[in-house]
């Protein structure tokens, strides 16, 4: 998925399931409630021990979403240069890692350019939006962390708004996704949606308490995601510079 592939925003922004909320030893059947709810984008943290306090999952568990659902690879890993290969060739159809985790971010968004994926640059709260401004003729996605990354089930940092409407300013008129991660709940889903996000990340407000197809549904509505505005082909070449 290209930025060619980036379609226009419609009625709001798109809902990306925090796939680790699952449970793992369910996974198929969790994916199909989310499918019959509607959702088509899943968002994999990928945690290192090091950029990240925990560790959580890798390629293999990109490839095993990818030939079904859209797939966000977020990398919270240190020095991702030499590690975005393998999750291109596992199927990711956007690969986001974190200013903060390498010293030489062109390199790595240079070697994701023309493999058929977006290309995103994540932001921790604590990190100046001004990071990302001579990045941006080299991606597709600014994704800002509404909370700090590691944990599940943080409270939303309201300065996350203006955070985002900085981001605007900043992208100007560039074709540009911005996506907001962490502290969304079913309770502010809607009005996180209508700080201006193209895509908002959901996890435990899907995946704790209720009924699954009932919370993802709820959360569709909430952010007003008539039909994805990330809708790539999925049976496209993936790591080999095809259109997604």
């Amino acid at each position: 998925m290209t930025s060619s592939a980036v379609h226009e925003r419609r009625v709001g922004p798109t809902l990306s399931a925090g796939i680790l909320g699952a449970d793992l030893l369910h996974m198929t059947n969790d994916l199909d409630r989310l499918e019959e709810a509607g959702i088509r984008l899943l968002h994999v943290d990928v945690m290192d021990g090091v950029f990240c306090p925990q560790m959580t999952v890798g390629p293999a568990f990109v490839a095993a979403l990818a030939t079904r659902f859209a797939v966000d690879a977020h990398l919270m890993i240190d020095e991702p240069l030499e590690k975005v290969d393998a999750y291109v060739e596992a199927g990711a159809h956007i690969v986001t890692f974190h200013v903060e985790a390498t010293r030489h971010p062109h390199r790595v968004l240079q070697r994701l350019a023309g493999r058929g994926v977006t290309r995103g640059i994540a932001l921790n709260p604590g990190t100046p939006i001004g990071a990302v401004e001579p990045l941006l003729d080299e991606l597709e996605l600014v994704l800002l962390l509404a909370v700090n990354p590691g944990w599940p089930g943080q409270t939303f940092i309201p300065a996350t708004a203006a955070r985002l409407a900085a981001v605007r300013e900043l992208i100007a008129d560039r074709e540009l996704l911005v996506g907001v991660d962490g502290g969304v709940t079913r309770e502010n889903a809607r009005a996180v949606a209508s700080m201006g996000a193209d895509v908002v990340v959901a996890g435990s407000a899907l995946f704790a308490g209720g009924d699954l197809t009932a919370n993802a549904r709820l959360l569709l509505t909430a952010t007003g995601d008539a039909r994805n505005i990330v809708s790539p082909d999925l049976d496209g070449p993936r790591g080999q510079g095809g259109e997604a």
